[in-house]
C-alpha cells in the first residue's frame, strides 16, 4: 500500500520544541567550536554538552520580562549549565542561532516533501502505463482538437513533477547554509572556524558572506519553488474538475461509500478535493510573494522579515506536504471511463480528423489555402446541419477531384494520431516497465 499523508510528521518539524532543539544544538556546537579554537576551555564545552537544556515554560516566563526570545532561551540554557553557562552565546548574535536553526528545519521539511513527490511520481507512472493507449480527445480552448491518449496526460504530469522534484532539491540546497558570523557578519567577535565547525556538524555549508542574517533571496527561492509545485498540483486538479463535469464524464474523483456530495441534492458527486487544492495553492503563491518582499532589509539587518517567516515557512511546508498527499490519493483512486472518452471523441462526427484531410490535399498538389477552404467548408456544415464529416467529404466533387474515397477514409483512423505514444513514453520514462506499488486503482465503466 502507498503510505498515506501524515500531518504530525511535517507538523513536528515546525513545532516549538523542535525549533528550540535546533537552537540548543547550534549553541552547544558553537561552544565546542570555540573550545576547539582555544577561545574557551574544553572542559566548559564538555560540561555545556552534558548539562545544557531548556524548559519551554521557563523560556516563555523569561521572555515575558526580556521581550526577546533568544535572550530568554540562552538565559534558560545557562540555568541548566551553571557557571560554565557564561560561555554560551559568546560572540554570537541572535540571527546566528535563528537562521542556522531555521536552515536545519528547512532541510528536514524538504526531505519530507521530496519523499511525497517520489511517491506521487510512482503513482503517476503506474497510471500512465495503465492508460497508455486509452484514446481520448485532446482539447484546445476547451474545444475538441485531435485525438490523444489519457496515458499521455498522465505522462505529461509525471514529467512536470520530475522537474518539480529537481527544483525542490535545488531549493533545499540553496537554503542549506548557516551563519555564525556575529553582529553585521564581520566575525569581529568570533573566529570563522566556529562557523565552519557548526555548519559541518549540522549538514550545512557556511554562507560565503552574510550580514547579521542569511540573505533572504535564498528563502524567497525556496518559497517560490513550493508555490510552483503547488501550481502543478492545481493544474492536475483543474483538469480533473473539467473531466468530471457532467457534459464530459471522462474521469472523476473516487466517491466512497457513505460520502455525500450535497446537503440538498442527493445525486451530486462533486470534485471537492480537486477544488480544495485549486483554492489552497493561492496561499502558497501569497506566501511566496511575502518571501520576496522579505529580501530587501534595512542596511545589514532589520526584523521586518522575522514575523512573516514565523507564519509562511511552517504554513507553506505543511500545506504543500498535505497537498501532495491529497493529489496522490486522487490520482491513485481516480475513476476513469474509457467508453465515455470514446463517445466524446466521436461527438463531433469526425471533425477531429480535419487536419489530416487538409494535409492529404496538400500532398496531392492542392495549394494549402485552397485545401483549407475545401475542408473548412464541409466542417462548417457539420456544425450547422449536423451532417457526418466523412460523408460530406466523400460527396464533395472538388475534394474528390484530388483524393480517392479510400484516401479520404484513411484519414479517419485514430491510430494515426497515437502511433508515437510508445516513443513519447520512452522519452519520459526511459523504459516501458511501470512500478508495482500495489495501488488501490479503480477503473469503472458507467
Amino acid at each position: 500500500m502507498i503510505p498515506r499523508y501524515s500531518r504530525p510528521e511535517m507538523a513536528g518539524v515546525w513545532s516549538e520544541e523542535n525549533k528550540l532543539n535546533k537552537w540548543l544544538e547550534v549553541e552547544i556546537l558553537a561552544c565546542e567550536g570555540l573550545a576547539e579554537s582555544g577561545a574557551i576551555p574544553k572542559d566548559a564545552a564538555r560540561i555545556i554538552r552534558q548539562k545544557a537544556g531548556f524548559n519551554m515554560e521557563r523560556v516563555r516566563e523569561i521572555e515575558k520580562i526580556t521581550k526577546h526570545d533568544v535572550v530568554a532561551f540562552v538565559s534558560n540554557m545557562a540555568e541548566y549549565v551553571g557557571p560554565e553557562g557564561r560561555f554560551i552565546h559568546l560572540g554570537l548574535t541572535s540571527s546566528d542561532v535563528l537562521d542556522t536553526g531555521l536552515s536545519v528545519q528547512l532541510k528536514e521539511a524538504s526531505a519530507l516533501i521530496l519523499k511525497e513527490i517520489d511517491i506521487f511520481l510512482a503513482v503517476l507512472k503506474e497510471r500512465a502505463f495503465e492508460f497508455k493507449h486509452t484514446a481520448t480527445i485532446g482539447r484546445s480552448h476547451g474545444i475538441h482538437a485531435e485525438p490523444t491518449t489519457f496515458g499521455l496526460k498522465l505522462a505529461l504530469w509525471h514529467e512536470e513533477m520530475k522537474r518539480n522534484r529537481e527544483r525542490m532539491a535545488r531549493a533545499a540546497e540553496v537554503v542549506s547554509y548557516g551563519k555564525i558570523s556575529g553582529a553585521v557578519g564581520t566575525f569581529a567577535n568570533i573566529d570563522p572556524f566556529v562557523e565552519k565547525y557548526v555548519c559541518e556538524r549540522l549538514g550545512l555549508k557556511p554562507a560565503p558572506i552574510s550580514t547579521q542574517v542569511l540573505q533572504r533571496d535564498r528563502h524567497a527561492e525556496y518559497l517560490s519553488t513550493m508555490a510552483l509545485i503547488g501550481c502543478s498540483i492545481e493544474k492536475i486538479a483543474l483538469e480533473i474538475r473539467h473531466l468530471q463535469r457532467t457534459e464530459l464524464g471522462e474521469a472523476e474523483e473516487c466517491f466512497t461509500k457513505g460520502q455525500k456530495g450535497s446537503s440538498a441534492m442527493p445525486h451530486k458527486r462533486n470534485p471537492v478535493v480537486s477544488e480544495q487544492l485549486c483554492g489552497l495553492v493561492r496561499i502558497l503563491r501569497g506566501n511566496a510573494m511575502a518571501a520576496m518582499e522579505n529580501v530587501a532589509l534595512w542596511h545589514e539587518r532589520d526584523i521586518s522579515h522575522s514575523s512573516v517567516e514565523r507564519v509562511i515557512f511552517p504554513d507553506s511546508a505543511i500545506l504543500l506536504h498535505y497537498m501532495l498527499g491529497k493529489i496522490r490519493d486522487i490520482i491513485s483512486n481516480l475513476v476513469v471511463y474509457p467508453e465515455k472518452m470514446l463517445e466524446n471523441l466521436n461527438e463531433t462526427k469526425g471533425l477531429i480528423f480535419s487536419q489530416l484531410v487538409l494535409l492529404e490535399l496538400a500532398r496531392a498538389g492542392v495549394a494549402r489555402d485552397a485545401a483549407y477552404r475545401m475542408v473548412q467548408r464541409n466542417a462548417m456544415r457539420v456544425y450547422e446541419e449536423g451532417e457526418d464529416f466523412l460523408n460530406l467529404l466523400l460527396e464533395d466533387p472538388e475534394i474528390g477531384a484530388h483524393l480517392k474515397p479510400d484516401a479520404i477514409k484513411s484519414c479517419f483512423d485514430i491510430r494515426y494520431h497515437t502511433k508515437h505514444v510508445d516513443a513519447i513514453f520512452e522519452r519520459v520514462f526511459q523504459n516501458h516497465e511501470a512500478p508495482n506499488l500495489n495501488c488501490q486503482i479503480t477503473n469503472k465503466s458507467r
